[in-house]
C-alpha cells in the first residue's frame, strides 16, 4: 500500500450559529465518499440528522451528496469537509470548523479505514503496516480525541461515538496482519473510551461488520483465500443493511449503548469458520 496522501482541509464560511435549544442532531461520518461511509452518511441525512462528510477526496464526497434527496432538498444539512484522518493536524482543523459552525457534535461516526495487500508477516512491506496503522488506529484515535473533547466541552454535554471495528476484531482472515492487528486495537480503543466516556454523557460503541457489499468487498464474491487455503467465494450483504444499524444504534439515548454489535452476511465463513 502507498504512503498516505495528504489533502488540506477545505473550510467553509460561517452560515449559521448554534442554538442550543434547537432539535437539530449534528453527526460527523469519515470515510463519507464511498462504501459503508457513504451508505451511513445518506441514512443519517434521511433519518433527519445533520451531517458533516468527511473524506480526502472532495468529489467522492460531492457523489455522496448528490445521491441524498434531503441534501438536495436543504444543501444546509450536508457539509463536505476534506481532511486525512491520519494527519493529527488535519484533523484537528476539521474539529474546529464543526465547533465553529455547530458550537456541538452528536455523533461521531469513525469509519475511515483502508485495506492492505494481503501478504505474510515476512512479506509485508513497512510502509503498508505503517498505512495500515496511520489510518486505521492512529486516525481513528485522533477523530475519538477531538470528539471526546468537543463532547465534554459543549452544552448539554455528551454524545456518541461509533467506531467501525470489522470481524477482524474477532478472528483474522489469512495474509491479514496489519489490518487485523488494527481491528483488534479498535476494540480496546472503543472498550477504554466507553468507560472513560461514562462521567462525561459520552456513550462509546464498536460495530464489526462482515461482508457489507461495497466496491472495497467486489473480490469476495469472486474468491477468497480461507484459513484451509481453498479459495471461495463468500456471501456479501447489502450494504444498506449496515447503514439501518448505524442509524439505530445513534438513535439511543445517551443513557444507553450498544458497546459491540457485530453485523454480518448470514453465509459468510465466520462463525465456525466454514
Amino acid at each position: 500500500m502507498a504512503d498516505c496522501l495528504f489533502f488540506a482541509t477545505r473550510f467553509l464560511p460561517m452560515t449559521r450559529s448554534f442554538d442550543a435549544s434547537s432539535a437539530e442532531r449534528i453527526a460527523l461520518v469519515t470515510g463519507a465518499g464511498s462504501g459503508i461511509g457513504r451508505a451511513c452518511a445518506l441514512a443519517l441525512l434521511a433519518d433527519g440528522w445533520t451531517v458533516v462528510l468527511n473524506g480526502r477526496r472532495l468529489d467522492r464526497l460531492q457523489s455522496t451528496l448528490a445521491a441524498s434527496p434531503e441534501a438536495q432538498a436543504d444543501p444546509d444539512r450536508a457539509y463536505p469537509i476534506v481532511a486525512d484522518v491520519a494527519d493529527p493536524a488535519q484533523v484537528a482543523a476539521l474539529f474546529a470548523e464543526i465547533e465553529q459552525r455547530f458550537g456541538r457534535l452528536d455523533l461521531l461516526f469513525n469509519n475511515a479505514g483502508i485495506f492492505t495487500v494481503g501478504a505474510t508477516p515476512d512479506q509485508l512491506a513497512v510502509d503498508a503496516w505503517r498505512s495500515a496503522v496511520d489510518v486505521n488506529l492512529n486516525g481513528a484515535f485522533y477523530c475519538l480525541r477531538e470528539a471526546f473533547g468537543l463532547m465534554r466541552r459543549q452544552q448539554p454535554q455528551g454524545g456518541r461515538i461509533i467506531n467501525n471495528g470489522s470481524i477482524s476484531a474477532h478472528a483474522p482472515r489469512p495474509n491479514s496482519i496489519a489490518y487485523t492487528t488494527t481491528k483488534h486495537a479498535m476494540t480496546g480503543m472503543t472498550k477504554a473510551a466507553a468507560l472513560d466516556g461514562r462521567a462525561f454523557s459520552i456513550a462509546v460503541g464498536q460495530i464489526d461488520i462482515g461482508n457489507a457489499a461495497t466496491d472495497m468487498t467486489a473480490g469476495m464474491a469472486q474468491g477468497m483465500l480461507q484459513a484451509d487455503g481453498s479459495v471461495r467465494a463468500e456471501a456479501r450483504m447489502d450494504v444498506s443493511h449496515v447503514a439501518d444499524a448505524v442509524v439505530n444504534m445513534a438513535r439511543l439515548p445517551l443513557s444507553a449503548n450498544v458497546l459491540n454489535m457485530t453485523v454480518l452476511a448470514t453465509g459468510m465463513p465466520f462463525v465456525g469458520r466454514g
